[in-house]
């Protein structure tokens, strides 16, 4: 029904790590990652755009995360890049900045940092200023004058 470039990836897991699991140590990944275990280290998604991470209501991570696609049930110490999509659910706890293109937060989700808006084509600027008394528009150049 709707269509978009920024729609979810087909959830494919390449790599699991487990419950009981703790990596200390940048981890770097191509594809899908499920993290339910400890992670001390950064993550990062090869250039592959559409890797994602998932990360469960017991996974932790302490460090960054660069994953095109993100979502987050549990614990992030560590500042967050989303370079497509970025979902937060319920039980996500979020000590850092969030940097995204899209996202989509559930009730419950906490982010203790700044969300930072980051769009993944080009922005284009609207005018909201008032039209001149001859009902022309006023450009950006001349609206001082």
């Amino acid at each position: 029904m709707f269509s978009g470039k920024n729609q979810r990836p087909a959830a494919r897991i390449d790599t699991l790590v487990g419950r009981k699991t703790e990596i200390n140590g940048d981890l770097n990944f191509s594809g899908g990652l499920h993290v339910d275990g400890k992670v001390n280290g950064n993550i990062s998604a090869g250039s592959e755009p559409e890797s994602m991470l998932s990360l469960s209501q017991h996974g932790i991570v302490r460090g960054e995360i660069r994953v095109p696609h993100v979502t987050i049930n549990g614990t992030v110490e560590g500042d967050v890049y989303a370079a497509q999509r970025l979902e937060l659910g319920a039980e996500a706890r979020i000590t850092g900045d969030v940097h995204y293109n899209l996202i989509e937060m559930t009730v419950g989700a906490t982010v203790d940092g700044k969300m930072v808006h980051k769009p993944a084509g080009p922005v284009l600027a609207i005018s909201h200023q008032k039209a001149t008394d001859n009902n022309t528009p006023v450009s950006p150049r001349n609206a001082s004058e």
